[in-house]
């Protein structure tokens, strides 16, 4: 089936005390998502299931993301999440502690309508 995607949005997030790329890549998700509003699902009687989502998230350790749980917790479509490296990870040398900073694209995909 083809699609059209109908949708990028791009956000950043951050962990600024915990080196958790999970929770960095959650708050890139949603700053991305909080950007966002997809009225034609409810204008052309679409149901959100149709939708497809594809999340790519920048990170400098992509191997400690929990992509399945952060698809588990976006709110409408079929999720699929894949980490790559990407991102930026900012070293205090003073409290030898690091910032973890990732990137996200979060694209949305419909079949292709007629009619």
């Amino acid at each position: 089936m083809s699609e059209n995607r109908i949708i990028i949005e791009m956000g950043m997030g951050n962990d600024l005390h915990g080196e958790d790329y999970t929770k960095a890549a959650a708050r890139a998700i949603e700053d991305a998502i909080r950007h966002s509003s997809l009225p034609l699902f409810e204008a052309l009687g679409i149901p959100h299931d149709q939708m497809r989502v594809d999340v790519t998230i920048g990170v400098q350790d992509p191997d400690q993301v929990d992509t399945q749980a952060l698809a588990a917790k976006l709110p409408r479509g079929r999720a699929n999440v894949r980490a790559v490296h990407g991102g930026l990870n900012v070293e205090n040398p003073d409290l030898g502690t690091t910032i973890v900073i990732a990137s996200a694209a979060v694209e949305a995909w419909l079949p292709i309508q007629t009619g």
